[in-house]
């Protein structure tokens, strides 16, 4: 049964000052564009997160002066007033809506123990480098400053709670963020609610990591090493806790992820065609846009100026396990390696990804600019990512491309 329990979050003292602070998470960018990102706001996020933009240029990404400013930063932005810490526990809030579609989330600390003991659920590896990046900075920091994405099945209790909670109260936080998100957040103060929210959360089986597998490992590690640091610890202290969002799997929207290849592997298009023909049925598209697959195991090709819809042969794939039929494994197995000769799409130059909330013309920009051949992607949905953790089976890289992101700075979770 799943922990999922509230805190006393440090958060900006209002709605204008949240508007400042927040910021996108620190791995979507890098250092020069958040440099340029945080001009003229001295209270951007991006100061904690990405503290070299502070330090002269060519600072060694993971000094320790970096993690020292990190901390200079933070410290900074509570002493000032920016951000205050509530006196009391509290679930919080956090909707973003983009384009129409709502996402809502309750803001909480989960367990580290729940991630060892594998009732929080992972999808995906973690390397080592970056691991260690985020573990100097929350142990630096003594904080989670970076959101970790959770989603659980859909629990209409919960639910009930937070309509519930939206229309009695008002947001202390209402904004549009620059990328044209709204984000609305509010606070759950009632003991009897947070304790009702944390029976309910008590009664799931399984969380699932979405998005931020590294925050969530460096999270667990720092809490491993403050137990090392600290034998006679009794499990309360905050360091056993990471601080989350989680939001029912029925309400996120994943996004495409989609795949630009530099070359054909030396084969002319004539001997390319005759190859992809062996796993995949493949029709030239009559339509001027580009083609958006509409269901699985349904792909789109552009190549030299015209697009493709490409559908794998029902007997190209293992239809029995769960990451064999992902469409990006699909991709991979039978056109990308045997074909295109990418064995290892994370360290292979010929390859690149390309998030679907760029869209599809980027994509054939990309190809008019040099590269060779484009595949659009169905996106993988959230039924796909717990089925794969559900089998304790790891997903294919670049497989997930969560939209909106959750924004850093609205929450900060001290560890002591």
């Amino acid at each position: 049964m799943a922990i999922f329990k509230p805190f006393n979050a440090i958060r900006p003292a209002d709605n204008e000052k949240a508007e400042k602070v927040a910021a996108l998470p620190y791995d979507v960018m890098n250092s020069q564009e958040a440099k340029e990102m945080v001009k003229g706001n001295p209270f951007s996020f991006l100061h904690i997160d990405k503290a070299e933009i502070d330090l002269p240029d060519g600072t060694d990404l993971y000094s320790k002066e970096v993690y020292l400013k990190a901390r200079e930063n933070l410290d900074k932005l509570i002493s000032d007033g920016i951000c205050k810490q509530d006196n009391k526990k509290c679930f919080y809030i956090y909707e973003q809506i983009m384009d129409g579609n709502s996402q809502t989330g309750i803001v909480g600390c989960a367990s580290i123990d729940d991630y060892i003991n594998n009732i929080i659920k992972k999808h995906e590896f973690t390397r080592a480098d970056k691991e260690q990046d985020r573990i100097n900075h929350v142990d630096y920091c003594n904080a989670n400053t970076g959101p970790i994405f959770l989603t659980y099945r859909s629990n209409n209790n919960i639910n009930t709670i937070i309509d519930n909670e939206k229309k009695s109260n008002a947001p202390v936080y209402d904004f549009v963020s620059e990328q044209g998100v709204k984000q609305k957040i509010w606070v759950i103060d009632n003991s009897e609610v947070i304790e009702k929210l944390s029976s309910l959360f008590n009664g799931i089986d399984n969380l699932y990591i979405a998005d931020g597998h590294h925050r969530c490992a460096s999270a667990v590690k720092v809490g491993i090493k403050r137990r090392e640091e600290n034998p006679s610890y009794n499990g309360a202290e905050e360091f056993n806790f990471f601080f989350a969002v989680a939001f029912p799997e029925n309400e996120l929207k994943i996004m495409d992820y989609n795949r630009v290849v530099k070359d054909l592997n030396s084969l002319s298009n004539e001997e390319f065609f005759s190859k992809i023909s062996e796993k995949f049925e493949c029709v030239e598209s009559t339509s001027a846009e580009p083609y958006k697959p509409q269901e699985k195991h349904t792909f789109g090709m552009y190549l030299d100026g015209k697009w493709y819809k490409l559908t794998a042969k029902a007997d190209s794939f293992d239809n029995t396990d769960p990451v064999a039929r992902l469409d990006v494994s699909i991709l991979q197995n039978n056109l990308l390696e045997p074909v295109l000769n990418i064995g290892d799409p994370r360290t292979d130059k010929r390859i690149d990804f390309i998030g679907g909330i760029r869209g599809l013309k980027e994509l054939e920009k990309r190809v008019n600019e040099g590269m060779k051949v484009a595949f659009s992607m169905y996106p993988t949905t959230t039924s796909d990512l717990m089925d794969i953790a559900d089998a304790d089976k790891i997903m294919p890289p670049k497989s997930t491309w969560f939209e909106p992101k959750l924004l850093s700075g609205l929450f900060i979770h001290r560890l002591s």
